[in-house]
């Protein structure tokens, strides 16, 4: 009797060691995202799990997964929604597939005057009105960070429209600005953002878009003879967590990781435009690629040529969404 009354002391011992080494165990969130380290959105993930294992007092412990390590573009969205990571930072046109395309409103051509402009946008009624579209999905929208406006870029001067006729880009998948580089004479091409470099590289497609940032981090400046610094459209991410994962979270572990969030996102948005004028010197100091900017005249011809983006916007992504920012930004839409 005394042996048995002590092997179930030794086990509710041993469950209470368990229990008790269970709820020290760190918090894991998994956090996968398409680029490098060294870029805003990169920056931006490395502050997030700076801030939130400093204020969880190391309950919290955030794994941070750059340059599609994990999960390519198309795979990730689905990642999230199953479990197995728990937050991304996808450009907001990754949305569209799950059925919230009022995202790719965002990616109209010379939407933004600036990026103090896009800022102020995504903080009001817009940010909140997007991130609403997402809450059936099983996700949760907890920032937007900038990553600044686009250029443009092939193996020969894009400065006039005719210069796109014939020429395939990549387009990371949003059908807004499918419809601009048809509208420009070119062929769109859909494709993962690990995988652009070898398609510019071998001739699969003649350029592409996208922020100096990410054109010299990922090298595109090496295999892309002119880059035009057109700033015709903006990137912007959305920073998203699975929506079951982050409501089972104790309420004070949550609050101190929105609390992180939040300065991570104020931190990334400070340095967007910073990381992309320093890129830019460098591609220029590198002189791999000749930088071109558009003069009044052919900004004009280009926002022409795009124009009826606008009008074919709506059966698109919805009147809603254009009325929305159309009040906030007081743009005619259509």
């Amino acid at each position: 009797m005394k042996k048995f009354v002590a092997l179930i002391g030794a086990v509710a011992a041993l469950a209470l060691t368990a229990n008790v080494a269970a709820a020290q165990s760190p918090i894991i969130i998994k956090f996968s995202h398409v680029v490098a380290n060294d870029t805003p959105k990169g920056k931006g993930a490395l502050k997030f799990k700076e801030l939130a294992e400093k204020y969880t007092n190391g309950k919290v412990k955030v794994e941070v997964y750059p340059n599609s390590q994990l999960y390519k573009d198309k795979e990730e969205i689905e990642a999230l929604q199953l479990g197995s990571v728990q937050m991304l930072a996808p450009s907001t046109a990754k949305f569209a597939p799950l059925g919230a395309k009022e995202f790719e409103a965002l990616d109209l051509p010379w939407l933004f005057k600036d990026d103090a402009e896009y800022a102020k946008t995504m903080k009001g009624p817009v940010g909140k009105y997007l991130f609403s579209k997402l809450e059936s999905k099983g996700i949760k929208g907890l920032a937007y960070w900038d990553n600044g406006f686009h250029m443009v870029s092939s193996n020969e001067p894009l400065l006039k429209p005719a210069d796109f006729q014939g020429k395939k880009f990549r387009i990371s998948g949003s059908k807004i600005a499918d419809q601009y580089f048809r509208l420009m004479g070119s062929i769109p091409q859909i494709m993962a953002f690990s995988e652009v470099y070898q398609a510019l590289q071998t001739g699969v497609v003649d350029g592409c878009e996208n922020t100096p940032s990410n054109y010299l981090t990922q090298k595109f400046d090496e295999v892309q003879k002119h880059i035009t610094v057109s700033n015709h459209a903006h990137l912007q991410y959305a920073v998203i967590v699975n929506a079951k994962f982050w409501g089972g979270l104790p309420a004070d572990i949550r609050t101190q990781l929105e609390k992180a969030m939040d300065d991570a996102t104020e931190y990334t948005n400070s340095i967007a435009h910073e990381e992309n004028v320093d890129a830019l010197k460098q591609i220029k100091a590198k002189g791999k690629a000749e930088l071109h900017y558009l003069s009044d005249d052919q900004k004009k011809a280009w926002r022409e040529a795009m124009a009826p983006t606008y009008t074919w916007a709506k059966g698109r992504v919805g009147q809603e969404v254009l009325d929305v920012l159309s009040k906030e930004l007081g743009v005619k839409m259509n």
